[in-house]
């Protein structure tokens, strides 16, 4: 190993025993530059955060006038600040108007703790309903709302009151009752492996969620941000959660997580008690400003019309007998191989050829793509060339 590589394992604390290690000069566009000369095709966006590419030029320019006025000044909800205003009026073009409330914080699991607490404040129950496959986060809380065993048993306890169920199978809804506080779901569930929740099966979700006074929470850090074809996931079914949660792409590179539900249900937070909710950075004046100016490139820059040609671009062209199933919606993806050793060759092997893969935690036999919304054409083409020569090369 480097030098470089001996302090990053000796004095950066390590989520795995091993990482991909590669020392980082600068990044953009759809690549990532290594201080060796190397360049990588990004096509995972730093886990769907890099929605715009790397240094978007609009993205740049506003965090470098944020910086001119002012960074943080004081905790969240205590002083009127123009950026946290743009991002709202930013959300408030592309939400339904009953999600006129936001809550700046600075992670998508931060966003889920909080939506936890909001439903408990609101209806004064403690049972929540979560499902298999799911992933919320990393928090006591969030970790608690997220299913598997293998990633928990080492924290327990975790809270209490959760229970699992499965996507898309009506006949368990009944286990929503009146003693429920909330639901949460991705409205795609990713470390599943994109796995969709259908139209019929939100619409009635919603139903049986309004019908025993329990609160929708949809998450959608990662699928949300026009991820999946248009802004916001649940879009394609109609109907809309009681509380929405964001993160990752909506930094448009910088860290952030945020909540939206109704003025009546946030104001909650404010009283009996007060503070109900609180956070030193969230809603950090750099961060905020950086967010809203994500939304308006893709809304301006009409980033939303081409992301399902550039799907159908990859579907085409990734054919390959080794792929089992691909399964997509707008540009997020799961390719399914046959087994997970297969799955450890193709992103491995994707470093040699200048290629960023990722793996799910939880389906280890498939791996991920969620590029840049704004990718190229060429680009595309170049990767899936690139995955098709892997493909070729497995054992």
């Amino acid at each position: 190993m480097s030098k470089a590589e001996d302090f990053f394992k000796e004095h950066l604390a390590q989520t795995t025993q091993e990482s991909f290690g590669i020392k980082v000069s600068h990044a953009e566009g759809s690549y990532i530059y290594g201080v060796n000369g190397d360049k990588y095709l990004d096509l995972i966006s730093g886990i769907g955060v890099s929605a715009l590419g790397h240094s978007h030029p609009r993205i740049k320019e506003r965090l470098k006038k944020q910086i001119d006025k002012h960074l943080h000044v004081m905790v969240y909800g205590e002083m009127i600040q123009d950026a946290q205003e743009d991002l709202a009026s930013e959300l408030l073009k592309c939400l339904p108007k009953s999600l006129n409330s936001y809550y700046f914080v600075n992670s998508g699991t931060e966003a889920n703790e909080a939506a936890l607490k909001l439903a408990k404040r609101a209806t004064g129950r403690t049972k929540i309903i979560s499902f298999k496959g799911s992933y919320h986060g990393s928090t006591h809380g969030s970790l608690s709302v997220s299913y598997g065993d293998e990633r928990k048993r080492a924290f327990r306890p975790l809270l209490p009151g959760v229970e699992f169920i499965d996507l898309n199978k009506h006949d368990q809804l009944d286990q929503i009752d009146e003693h429920t506080a909330a639901v949460i779901l991705e409205t795609i569930q990713g470390d599943a492996g994109v796995r969709i929740a259908e139209d019929s099966y939100l619409k009635a979700l919603r139903k049986i969620c309004t019908d025993v006074g329990a609160l929708l929470i949809l998450d959608e850090i990662q699928c949300g941000m026009g991820r999946s074809g248009k802004m916001w996931a649940f879009e394609y079914s109609g109907i809309a959660p009681d509380i929405l949660t964001m993160g990752k792409a909506l930094g448009a590179g910088m860290p952030i997580g945020a909540f939206a539900s109704s003025k009546e249900l946030m104001s909650l937070f404010s009283h009996s008690p007060s503070l109900g909710h609180i956070t030193t950075f969230g809603g950090h004046p750099l961060v905020c400003a950086a967010a809203a100016e994500g939304l308006k490139v893709i809304r301006e820059e009409k980033l939303l019309d081409e992301v399902d040609a550039k799907a159908d671009r990859f579907k085409k062209l990734l054919k390959h007998q080794k792929i089992k199933e691909v399964r997509n919606r707008g540009l997020m993806f799961a390719i399914e191989l046959e087994n997970k050793e297969q799955v450890q060759e193709v992103v491995l092997g994707g470093l040699n050829k200048g290629l960023l893969l990722f793996w799910f935690l939880s389906t280890p036999y498939a791996f991920r793509l969620a590029p840049p919304l704004n990718i190229s054409n060429e680009d595309i083409e170049l990767a899936c060339s690139t995955i098709l020569e892997l493909l070729d090369e497995l054992s």
